[in-house]
């Protein structure tokens, strides 16, 4: 499932990850560490919802 930041609308995809964060392909939204930012805008997990 994709997640989508409801501050700017970056969409974070489990099959892309997010490799300049430190987040390899295939990781899913729920196994990103509490502490990853939207690598766009910089606010936190808190601010995504499920595309």
């Amino acid at each position: 499932m994709k997640y989508v930041c409801e501050v700017c609308g970056y969409v974070y995809d489990p099959a892309v990850g997010d490799p300049d964060g430190g987040i390899p392909a295939g990781t899913a939204f729920e196994n990103i560490p509490d502490d990853w930012v939207c690598p766009i805008c910089g606010v936190g997990k808190g601010d995504f919802k499920p595309e």
